[in-house]
């Protein structure tokens, strides 16, 4: 990155203005004025197509996190419930079935949802509880300038304080916020073609290459640990004149991993990646 970035304090973990250790299977985030992106050497192969959310009620938990980001349901199938961004990010996120319930362990990934003012925080919290949040302690301090709340099936999120620099810039849906190490965020960042926006400490964060939508971060060590498949993950499909199987064997050689969860003739195929992350690769488009 060059220059210098302006460290000051952390997401999710620490208050403004002061670090604080790392909890146990939680993000630990430098925050830091983000700098134009790195380039980076490859063309990417893949697009992020969608952030998946397993869910027991995906009518109910599509609606909520419909409201909560001000984004729109538009697609309604027996499987699959989308909603589709009205900002710049070029995602959806699709609300699927499961017949499992969240365990009592922290998920691999969150997000983090920006505020305007501290009425806007407020105001959120509140909106977000009536809808069917609630709130949730994963060892936070009181003095600290975000809340973590729960959705209605428990799937942890922070409502992050104003004016934190990290996700300047960012809309609503300001990180996807992930355990995981650093070589997982360099991994992602080939994957998608997104450069690099911070890479300090084992924590790294990357972004779309004209630098809208929200980050993707990567918080360092200790990870979570890793129990069943993860609630939420990604999908990305190769671009249209790019194989799905060439794609598949590129995955592989950057440290992807083909898994099996139980997903038999489907035309899109599991990976895992160097984290044991489940993500899906779609077919061309």
């Amino acid at each position: 990155m060059s220059g210098t970035p302006t460290c000051r304090v952390l997401s999710c973990s620490a208050p403004v203005g002061r670090a604080g250790p790392a909890l146990p299977g939680w993000q630990t985030l430098v925050v830091a004025s983000i700098e134009p992106p790195l380039e980076i050497g490859a063309e990417a192969t893949s697009k992020l197509v969608a952030l998946c959310i397993d869910a027991n009620d995906p009518p109910g938990l599509a609606r909520f996190w419909a409201v909560a980001l001000g984004w729109e349901i538009d697609d309604e199938t027996d499987d699959v419930i989308s909603l589709v961004p009205t900002d710049d990010t070029r995602f959806r996120i699709d609300v699927a079935p499961v017949p499992e319930r969240k365990g009592a362990g922290r998920n691999r990934l969150h997000l983090d949802l920006t505020t305007t003012s501290l009425d806007d925080r407020r105001q959120s919290v509140a909106s977000f509880v009536e809808l069917g949040a609630r709130h949730i302690d994963i060892g936070q301090r009181p003095d600290e300038g975000h809340v973590v709340l729960g959705d209605p099936e428990g799937n942890e999120f922070c409502i992050i304080e104003p004016g934190n620099n990290f996700l300047a810039g960012c809309g609503r849906l300001g990180s996807i916020t992930c355990d995981g190490t650093r070589d997982v965020g360099y991994f992602w960042s080939e994957v998608l073609g997104w450069p690099l926006v911070w890479d300090h400490d084992e924590e790294t964060a990357i972004r779309a290459p004209d630098g809208t939508g929200p980050l993707i971060t990567w918080g360092g060590p200790p990870l979570s640990p890793k129990i069943g498949k993860n609630r939420l993950h990604l999908d990305i499909a190769p671009s249209a004149h790019v194989d799905q199987q060439a794609e598949v064997d590129r995955l592989v050689s950057l440290g992807a991993t083909r898994i099996d969860i139980g997903q038999g003739d489907v035309d899109w195929v599991v990976m895992a990646d160097p984290d044991g992350n489940e993500f899906c690769v779609l077919t061309p488009r």
